[in-house]
C-alpha cells in the first residue's frame, strides 16, 4: 500500500473511532510491516491529521489529540496592550540596537552625514522600485545599504503592524499557551522580534519561534538584534533562521507542526511568479500547519497588493483551506473577490530617532514611514469563522448579487465591512462585502444624514457584520461600482461586534 493510502486508511479509522491500535491497519496492507516500520513512516504526518502515537506493548494506540484550550487574554493583559499601543512606538531597546548594528556593518557611527545620506539613497531606491509595476519589480533588500534602509525605514512599522495583528489574533481566540510559530521570509526578524515583545506583556504564555530567510545579510542582521534584545531562557525562543528560498522549501526539514503560520509582506514580493504559485507556496507550507492551526497573510495595503493579496485568499479557499476572516460569506457562496481593495489601518507611530535623523533634510517626507495600513487575512484547515453569521433564502435582506435589479430603489442589506473610511468629511464611505457580489459595493453616508441609528458604521471595526435596512441602492458608472446610499431613515446594527 503506498503511503498516501496508508496514510488515508488511517485517517479514515480515526474519523470512526476515538483510538485504535496501529496492528489494526495490518490487514488493509498489500505487503505487511513490522510495526516499527509503520510508525517510522506515519509518524510525521499525524500531528497534522490531529492524531498522536502513544507505545503500548509491542503496539501502538492512535487516538485523536485532545484540543487545546485558546488563550484569552485577561484584564490586565488587555491594559498592557493598550497602553503599548497608546505609547505608539517600538521599545527602546530595539531602537538602539538598530543603531547599534548600523554603526557595526558600516564602521562609522549611524548618526555619521555619510551613513545618512546613503541610507536615504537606498530608500529612495528602494520606494522607487516599490511604485513601478509588478513585472518590472526586483524588490530583494537583501544586500548592504538596501538591508540597513530596510531596518531604518520599514522597520518600525512593521515590527508595530504584527503587534496590531497578534493582539487581534488573541482576541479572536486564535494564540494558545504554548505556541509554535512559523514565519516565512522572515527578512531581519521583524516578526519574531514583535512576537517576542508581544509576550512580555502577558503573565502565562510560551513561544517557539522557527524563521525561513535566503538572504544572509537579513540572517546577520537577525540574530544580531535577537541577542541584543531576546533574553535567553525567557518565555519566548528564537531559533535561527532555516537559509532556504520559500519557494523550494522542503517541509520534512521543517520540525513537526505549527500554531500559527505568518507570511509578513513576502508574498507580494515573488513578483516574476504567478498567482498560482503563491497559492501553492502556502498550501505546501499548510501541510505543516497543526489542525487547530492558522495562517496570517499580511500585505501592503496599497491598491495592487491588497486586491492580489484579496484574490489570492479566494484561490486558497478553493485549495481547501477556509478563511477564518475578514471576509465572512454570508449567504454560503464562494466570493470572487472582484477588485477587492480591502485593507485596516491603526494610529500612526511615532518617529524613531533613526527615522528622525533622516528626515533632517529638504524632501523630509520621503523618509518619514509612520502609518500603518495592511491587507490580511487569516485561514484555517478546520471550519472555524470569525463569526457565525448566515442568511438563506427567504430572508428579509438582498444579495449583493441582485443589486442591478434594484437601482433606484430601497432595499435590506447586510455585510462585512471591509474598509476604513474611503471618504472625508463630508461623506463617509466604506466598502462592504457578502460574498455575492460581482461588482464593488461600498455604503455612503453623507454627514448631514448622520443620526444615531445609522453612525454605527462609522465606528464599527473592520471585519464586523452589519444589517443595513432601508438603503437607497445607485450605480456609479465611472468606478463601475454600487452604492447604497445611507440616509435619515437608514437604521444600522452590528451584529458580531469584537474589539479593536
Amino acid at each position: 500500500m503506498a503511503e498516501k493510502e496508508l496514510l488515508l486508511t488511517i485517517k479514515q479509522m480515526a474519523a470512526s473511532r476515538p483510538a485504535f491500535l496501529l496492528s489494526e491497519v495490518l490487514p488493509s496492507l498489500d505487503t505487511p510491516l513490522p510495526i516499527h516500520e509503520l510508525i517510522r513512516s506515519i509518524s510525521s504526518h499525524l500531528p497534522a491529521m490531529g492524531l498522536v502515537a502513544k507505545k503500548t506493548g509491542d503496539d501502538f494506540e492512535i487516538s485523536r489529540i485532545t484540543p487545546v484550550q485558546p488563550y484569552f487574554l485577561n484584564h490586565e493583559e488587555n491594559k498592557r496592550q493598550d497602553a503599548f499601543f497608546a505609547a505608539g512606538m517600538i521599545p527602546g531597546l530595539l531602537a538602539q540596537s538598530i543603531e547599534r548594528y548600523i554603526t557595526k556593518k558600516t564602521g562609522k557611527e549611524w548618526s555619521d552625514p555619510v551613513i545618512i545620506q546613503r541610507l536615504r539613497r537606498a530608500i529612495v531606491a528602494q520606494k522607487d522600485d516599490y511604485w513601478k509595476p509588478a513585472h518590472k519589480r526586483s524588490l530583494h533588500y537583501t544586500k548592504g545599504y538596501s538591508v540597513l534602509g530596510y531596518l531604518a525605514y520599514h522597520f518600525p512599522v512593521y515590527f508595530m503592524q504584527t503587534q496590531h495583528l497578534l493582539t487581534m489574533l488573541a482576541r479572536d481566540g486564535l494564540l494558545k499557551k504554548n505556541m509554535r510559530i512559523l514565519d516565512v521570509g522572515t527578512g531581519p526578524g521583524v516578526v519574531p522580534l514583535a512576537i517576542a515583545d508581544f509576550y512580555t506583556r502577558l503573565d502565562d504564555a510560551r513561544a517557539t519561534i522557527w524563521s525561513l530567510e535566503r538572504s544572509e545579510e537579513h540572517i546577520e542582521a537577525f540574530i544580531d538584534l535577537r541577542n541584543a534584545f531576546v533574553p535567553k531562557g525567557g518565555r519566548v525562543s528564537i531559533k535561527p533562521p532555516l537559509k532556504t528560498d520559500i519557494r523550494t522549501i522542503d517541509c520534512t526539514a521543517l520540525p513537526g507542526t505549527f500554531d500559527l503560520i505568518i507570511f509578513s509582506n513576502v508574498l507580494n514580493e515573488l513578483v516574476d511568479d504567478a498567482k498560482d504559485i503563491r497559492s501553492d507556496i502556502v498550501t505546501h507550507l499548510s501541510e505543516r500547519l497543526a489542525p487547530d492551526g492558522s495562517i496570517l497573510i499580511i500585505e501592503p495595503a496599497d491598491e495592487e497588493n491588497a486586491t492580489r493579496m484579496r484574490a489570492l485568499s479566494i484561490a486558497l479557499l478553493k485549495k481547501g483551506l477556509s478563511i477564518f476572516g475578514p471576509c465572512s460569506f454570508i449567504w454560503g457562496s464562494t466570493c470572487t473577490a472582484p477588485h477587492c481593495w480591502s485593507f485596516e489601518t491603526a494610529p500612526a507611530i511615532r518617529l524613531t530617532r533613526l527615522m528622525e535623523t533622516l528626515a533632517h533634510c529638504e524632501d523630509s517626507y520621503r523618509f518619514v514611514n509612520i502609518d500603518i495600513k495592511y491587507s490580511y487575512a487569516v485561514l484555517r484547515k478546520d471550519t472555524l469563522k470569525r463569526g457565525s453569521y448566515s442568511l438563506s433564502a427567504g430572508s428579509r435582506f438582498l444579495r449583493f448579487s441582485k443589486l442591478h435589479l434594484h437601482v433606484g430603489k430601497r432595499i435590506n442589506v447586510a455585510g462585512v465591512k471591509m474598509s476604513c473610511e474611503l471618504g472625508d468629511a463630508r461623506s463617509h464611505v466604506f466598502k462592504l462585502c457578502d460574498g455575492t457580489a460581482k461588482t464593488p459595493v461600498y455604503a455612503v453616508l453623507p454627514s448631514y444624514h448622520i443620526t444615531p441609528e445609522n453612525d454605527m458604521i462609522t465606528s464599527a471595526p473592520y471585519g464586523s457584520v452589519l444589517e443595513l435596512r432601508n438603503v437607497l441602492v445607485r450605480y456609479n458608472r465611472e468606478h463601475d461600482a454600487y452604492n447604497l446610499l445611507v440616509s435619515r431613515n437608514t437604521h444600522i446594527s452590528l451584529i458580531n461586534p469584537r474589539k479593536k
